[in-house]
């Protein structure tokens, strides 16, 4: 984040932002250097093209032979920088601002779009955002330089949300908009109108993207640990309840299971990519389920 960048934001939102940046840094980089391997992970060998330099760029792909020949810089281009993109749609609805641990859900759904961004970036991927609730809150276009990552934090940084989540709305115009195939990344608790879900994702689908659902949330929602009389606040207006919630426990467990259940059914029915994750959870598993789709993803298209 440069200095002429932070005067256009209040100091509030700097210090978000810049603390949201350096945990995606620390997890991606915990990350890389836990699997000891490349930092181009999933990233095809094969060249295509050379494009110039622009500052930002990754100075080991510079081609030397080239700029011995022209005086110019120019940076090799592979097959996955031509050909995939990766659209990320964090939800920031009402019921995303629930927590009981370090992070809400929305917090942790921004740390997992923050580290995926920084990811792609320093991949030299292209990568765009989408925040909504029951409408776009945010939206940065498709970008690949390392500078697109404050726009990608700025973005994340989104306005109160509204009581509800028109995700099928969110989905058609995304499918309406994104004209090359690639990947779809929603990060959300899904408590929108399943119906709605489905259509949009067999949308995107038969518009050929592959889309991967991160499921956030939070312990106690999959846990339901609380003891003695409590009073339960509803989040997207779904009201209050005092109540003893070991009597609700055994019928709430089963909700909740049935709700996972039919999400992970359903998904495989469309072929889209379903994990479910806590906020307690670090990220890793999450990059690399990203990574191994994004593999599994080329590999699909070459055959």
């Amino acid at each position: 984040m440069t200095r002429d960048s932070r005067r256009f934001l209040r100091p509030e939102e700097i210090s978000r932002i810049a603390r949201l940046e350096v945990r995606a840094r620390h997890i991606v980089e915990g990350f890389l250097s836990g699997l000891h391997r490349s930092p181009y992970l999933g990233q095809s060998v094969e060249f295509v093209q050379h494009r110039e330099y622009v500052p930002g760029d990754d100075v080991r792909r510079i081609d030397w032979k080239v700029w011995s020949k022209t005086d110019r810089y120019f940076i090799k281009q592979y097959e996955e920088d031509t050909n995939l993109r990766t659209a990320l749609l964090v939800d920031c609805s009402e019921s995303m601002r629930f927590g009981t641990g370090a992070l809400n859900k929305y917090e942790y759904a921004c740390t997992v779009a923050a580290a995926m961004s920084y990811l792609l970036l320093r991949q030299q991927d292209s990568v765009g955002l989408t925040v909504f609730d029951d409408a776009i809150r945010g939206r940065v276009d498709f970008g690949s330089r390392r500078s697109h990552l404050l726009a990608l934090l700025t973005a994340l940084d989104a306005p109160d949300p509204a009581q509800k989540t028109d995700i099928y709305e969110i989905l058609e115009e995304v499918a309406a908009t994104q004209n090359r195939r690639g990947i779809v990344v929603i990060v959300s608790d899904l408590f929108v109108p399943r119906e709605g879900l489905f259509r949009g994702l067999r949308m995107l689908r038969r518009r050929g993207h592959d889309v991967l659902i991160f499921h956030v949330m939070d312990d106690e929602e999959l846990d339901f640990s609380y003891t003695g009389t409590t009073r339960f606040e509803g989040l997207e207006e779904a009201g209050e309840l005092v109540c003893d919630p070991r009597s609700l426990r055994d019928g709430y467990l089963e909700a909740v299971e049935a709700f996972r259940s039919e999400l992970r059914k359903r998904c495989a029915a469309e072929m889209v990519d379903f994990q479910t994750i806590r906020t307690s959870e670090h990220l890793d598993a999450a990059l690399a389920h990203y990574l191994n789709h994004r593999i599994g993803m080329r590999q699909s298209i070459r055959s």
